[in-house]
């Protein structure tokens, strides 16, 4: 019998707080700009964020992620993330979710041992670095030998159920000493297949898009005053119900 693994939601608010607290998701993972893949929230959102949570339920863990784009950061990225760490820390979450490679493409070892260390003993989460690396099962060793407690992998493709077959075999790999957690538009139609493998957790979003439409750009990433997402609790609900749970 397949168990029922620990939910995950993305959110960038405290309203996504509550909505993980409805549902009764384990924990959220707290950013800004999920259409990016998601960037570190400001300390204030992380505070009212924390105390949210403390009616709501969820632990807090902190996505910390300098920048758009690849994986690979300078020295100044480097110090901005670990201090970034420290503040989320102390502004109560729970734990950071974490992710930095070398030239080379691999795990950053020295610079993921840095923002661990930032993080005081508090959890922390490989987030989907892993999965642009070329061996995901050797990144999933690294992030063991660090003592991390948790890795974030759609094994190795854009979205998770395409990846089914490598989240099998980390959670072989993983043999019950770090948590594989899979995320990366898990739906109401994928959570069931996926909860099969024997995942920890999954993580998804229920987000939906709100339009706001306007005659003045103001960006370059769309047309007019462009959207914005939200957590959504039907979606939530939705995805729940499928797990059975």
């Amino acid at each position: 019998m397949t168990r029922t693994p620990a939910i995950e939601i993305a959110v960038q608010d405290p309203a996504g707080v509550r909505i993980a607290g409805a549902v009764g998701a384990a924990r959220v993972e707290l950013a800004q700009a999920l259409p990016l893949g998601g960037l570190t929230p400001s300390l204030a959102t992380i505070e009212l964020a924390v105390e949210t949570a403390r009616t709501a339920g969820p632990e807090v863990h902190v996505l910390i992620r300098p920048r758009a784009g690849g994986f690979h950061y300078d020295a100044d990225e480097i110090a901005l993330s670990e201090r970034d760490v420290r503040a989320a820390i102390e502004a109560g979450a729970h734990g950071v979710v974490i992710g930095a490679l070398d030239a080379q493409g691999r795990l950053d070892l020295d610079a993921m041992a840095r923002l661990r260390d930032a993080a005081g003993g508090a959890s922390v989460t490989l987030h989907r670095a892993i999965d642009v690396t070329a061996d995901p099962i050797a990144t999933l060793v690294a992030a063991r030998s660090l003592g991390l407690r948790r890795v974030l992998t759609s094994g190795g493709s854009s979205v998770a159920i395409d990846g089914i077959d490598t989240l099998r075999a980390l959670v072989a790999e993983a043999a019950g000493e770090i948590e594989i957690m899979a995320g990366s538009g898990v739906d109401a139609a994928s959570a069931a297949a996926l909860a099969a493998t024997g995942v920890d957790a999954l993580h998804f979003s229920a987000k939906r898009t709100v339009h706001e439409d306007g005659g003045v750009r103001m960006g370059s990433a769309a047309d007019g005053v462009g959207g914005y997402e939200v957590t959504d609790l039907k979606i939530a609900q939705g995805v729940i119900a499928a797990l059975g749970a």
